[in-house]
């Protein structure tokens, strides 16, 4: 059986999984070596994610972060995902078996401490196709992993004034909207708390209008970091998948987490997009942009950072572990 400490231990690595805000919409039950993870309702940002969709794929990440935490702790996941028609907010069981690490076990879960949400502009990723590659394997499930239910596209070029415009078309809905505002204003608080997002890892108008395919946060500064870039050259990748229950956000996230994961591996920053698919005509100007026939369920900003690493995101704060973890039995 798991002992206790190394669950606390994992659970404590794995809740540095990026949320929609930062709101940590989890909370895991430990029993006799398992662990049962739950969505935590009272922290879904209902005014932004009225359906909980991206709360579902926060827990998603946090479900794979989990699984490499424990994959370079010795143990093997077996997952089983909504194990009760009864309760929709039991997303999956996980039980353990003994397996010693691989070194990329160890990569993964050191890229965990590594990965920040980069809002900066940044250069086109080098070796791309190589790193694609890997992620794309790593999305079938390597040996003991399960498939990942979500297929990534890397969109060409050509299609970023297209994207621009639908993320400006979800600015523009949200502009009068003033309860979102509200979330919004609420979620990126001035002072440090164990969630939401600090000023010190939000952009200022310059940097902000250098990228064209990013949500817009209150501005913070008048920075100028990475003159050098320019304009945002990220490569843009399109997360989505075969449907659209919560059974596939949360395959979208476990998805999520392991481009998340390999790209920080192979050097590269990475930023989350996911206001593009908050609204449903935005979506379905997503994946008419892009001729896909799948659900559109996030963007992916992925590219090199330039540059000093003053220049790099701040890490978030997160909730001290003994507020998403309690132990049954």
């Amino acid at each position: 059986m798991v002992d206790s400490s190394v669950l606390s231990r994992a659970v404590s690595l794995a809740s540095r999984a990026p949320s929609l805000h930062n709101t940590q919409p989890w909370r895991w039950v430990a029993y006799r070596g398992t662990l049962a993870l739950h969505l935590d309702r009272r922290r879904i940002v209902t005014n932004t994610d009225d359906a909980g969709r991206q709360a579902l794929i926060s827990c998603g990440v946090m479900l794979d972060h989990l699984r490499v935490a424990m994959a370079a702790a010795g143990w093997r996941s077996s997952i089983h995902r909504f194990p009760n028609d009864r309760d929709p907010d039991l997303l999956a069981t996980v039980s353990f078996t003994a397996a010693d690490p691989e070194p990329t076990d160890l990569a993964r879960a050191d890229a965990i401490l590594h990965r920040r949400t980069d809002r900066l502009p940044l250069l086109a990723p080098t070796d791309w196709t190589i790193v694609e590659a890997a992620v794309q394997d790593l999305l079938d499930g390597p040996d003991g992993v399960d498939p990942a239910p979500a297929l990534l596209d890397t969109l060409a070029e050509e299609l970023r004034p297209d994207l621009s415009r639908a993320a400006s078309l979800t600015e523009a809905i949200r502009r009068f909207d003033s309860a979102y505002q509200r979330d919004l204003d609420w979620w990126t608080t001035p002072f440090e708390y164990t969630e939401g997002i600090p000023r010190t890892a939000l952009t200022s108008v310059d940097e902000s209008d250098r990228v064209e395919v990013n949500r817009s946060f209150p501005v913070e500064g008048r920075g100028h970091r990475r003159p050098g870039v320019g304009e945002d050259q990220a490569q843009i990748l399109l997360l989505s998948t075969g449907g659209d229950t919560a059974a596939d956000a949360l395959g979208a996230g476990e998805a999520l987490s392991r481009v998340l994961l390999e790209c920080t591996v192979a050097g590269l920053a990475t930023c989350p997009v996911t206001h593009v698919t908050e609204l449903p005509e935005v979506r379905s100007a997503i994946a008419a942009v892009t001729a896909v026939d799948t659900v559109p369920q996030a963007l992916i900003r992925v590219g090199q950072i330039p540059g000093a690493l003053t220049e790099n995101p701040a890490i978030t704060p997160r909730r001290p572990v003994a507020e998403i973890l309690r132990f049954a039995g």
